[in-house]
C-alpha cells in the first residue's frame, strides 16, 4: 500500500505540471463501452482488454487507455484549441508475460489544435522532455505518416494499398503482404487450384463452415481480381525497405528521407511535415543531433497513431517498458467525431516507473 500512495502522489505532481502548461483536468469512467473500441480496432482489442457485460449496458471494457474517451468527450463538448490532463488506472491483459503489470496508473496530456501541427507536436514532446528531465532517459521518435504516405503512393490496386495500410501496426503481417503482392512469396497451391476451377462453387456439397454461398463466391471473386493485379515493383519494395531502415539522429534522418523522396515523391509531403516539426523542436531547445529518429518506431503501439510518435526509455533498465509514450492521432478524431475532426497529439507517463527509477532528481 505505501507504493500505491507514492504512485498517487507522483501522479498528482505530474498532473500539476500539465495543469501549469494550461491543461484542463478531465476524468473518464473506468468502464468504457466495448462497441466503440471494437469498431476502432476489431476483435484484436479483446486480447488486450478486460471485457464484462450486463443486460442494461451490454459489453463493457475496463479502460485500456484514456485517449479514446478523452477524444469522445472533446468532440462532443470541447472548444478549440484545448488542452487536457488526467490521471488514473488503466487495465491491460498480459497473457504472455506474467511479470508485466495488468493494472497501472497513467498521467496524460492531450492537445487539440487545428492550425499549427508542427508547433503542437513540439509543444507536447518538449513538455514531456522537460517533465522527465533528470531521469537520464533516451528519447525515441518516429513518424507513422511517412510509411502511410509511401503505401498510398504504391502503384498497385487500391484494395492492396488498403490492406497494407490496415496492417502497418502489425509488422509481420505487413511484411507478408508486401512479399505476396510483390511476387516474392509463393501462392499456396490450394489457392492456385481453387482459382483454376471454372466453377469453384460446383463443390458446394463438400463445404463445411458457416459462410454462405454468396460470401464464398464474393471471396473467390476478390482473390481472382487480386491474382490479376501486376506485382508491386522491386524498386517500390526497395523504397519501402529503405524507409523502414532509417534509424539515425533526427537531422541525419531528415536528409536520408529527402534522398529517398527523390525516387518516391509520394512521401514529400510527409517529409516536409517532419522538417517543420524538427524546426519547431529546435526552436524549443531540443538538440536534434542527439534526438533519435526511427522510421519504423511506433508500429507496435496503439493503432490510432497516424503521424508523429515518441517514447522515453531507461537504457540502464531494459526490463522496464517505456516510461512515457505519445503521438499524433488525427484520424481518430475523424472516426469519433461523427463528421467533425480536429488535429490532436498527446502522450502518457507511468508514474510508477518513475518511482522504480528513483524519481525525478
Amino acid at each position: 500500500m505505501p507504493k500505491r500512495a507514492a504512485i498517487r502522489n507522483e501522479a498528482a505532481r505530474l498532473r500539476a505540471c500539465f495543469e501549469q502548461a494550461g491543461a484542463q483536468v478531465v476524468e473518464t469512467p473506468v468502464l468504457q463501452p466495448a462497441e466503440v473500441l471494437l469498431d476502432l480496432y476489431g476483435e484484436d482489442i479483446r486480447a488486450r482488454a478486460y471485457v464484462t457485460s450486463d443486460a442494461l449496458r451490454g459489453e463493457q471494457m475496463l479502460r485500456p487507455d484514456f485517449t479514446v474517451p478523452v477524444v469522445q468527450a472533446h468532440m462532443q463538448h470541447g472548444a478549440e484549441p484545448a488542452r487536457y490532463t488526467y490521471a488514473g488506472e488503466v487495465f491491460r491483459r498480459q497473457e504472455e508475460d506474467a511479470t508485466r503489470a495488468n493494472e497501472y496508473v497513467q498521467v496524460g496530456y492531450e492537445l487539440f489544435e487545428r492550425d499549427a501541427p508542427a508547433a503542437s507536436d513540439a509543444e507536447v514532446f518538449s513538455l514531456f522532455y522537460n517533465v522527465l528531465e533528470g531521469l537520464n532517459l533516451r528519447a525515441a521518435t518516429g513518424d507513422i505518416g511517412i510509411l502511410m504516405a509511401a503505401v498510398d503512393g504504391l502503384h498497385t490496386a487500391e484494395r492492396r494499398r488498403a490492406a497494407l495500410r490496415r496492417h502497418i501496426w502489425r509488422p509481420r503481417r505487413f511484411r507478408a503482404l508486401m512479399d505476396r503482392y510483390s511476387g516474392q512469396a509463393k501462392v499456396p497451391e490450394s489457392r492456385v487450384n481453387l482459382l483454376a476451377m471454372v466453377d469453384p462453387m460446383a463443390q458446394a456439397g463438400m463445404r463445411i463452415g458457416l459462410r454462405s454461398d454468396v460470401e464464398i463466391s464474393n471471396r473467390i471473386n476478390v482473390l481472382r481480381e487480386d491474382a490479376a493485379v501486376d506485382p508491386i515493383s522491386k524498386n517500390e519494395v526497395a523504397m519501402i525497405d529503405a524507409i523502414l531502415a532509417v534509424r539515425e539522429t533526427s537531422d541525419n534522418a531528415l536528409e536520408h528521407l529527402r534522398d529517398i523522396a527523390v525516387d518516391m515523391p509520394a512521401i514529400n509531403g510527409a517529409v516536409d511535415r517532419l522538417a517543420a516539426r524538427l524546426e519547431a523542436l529546435d526552436g524549443r531547445g531540443i538538440d536534434l543531433t542527439k534526438l533519435d529518429f526511427e522510421a519504423s518506431y511506433g508500429r507496435t503501439q496503439m493503432e490510432y497513431y497516424d503521424g508523429f510518435v515518441f517514447g522515453f526509455y531507461a537504457e540502464n533498465r531494459p526490463d522496464l517498458p517505456p516510461i512515457a509514450t505519445g503521438g499524433r492521432y488525427d484520424a481518430l478524431t475523424r472516426q469519433l467525431g461523427q463528421g467533425h475532426e480536429i488535429p490532436a497529439v498527446g502522450g502518457v507517463i507511468r508514474p510508477g516507473l518513475i518511482l522504480d527509477l528513483g524519481g525525478v532528481k
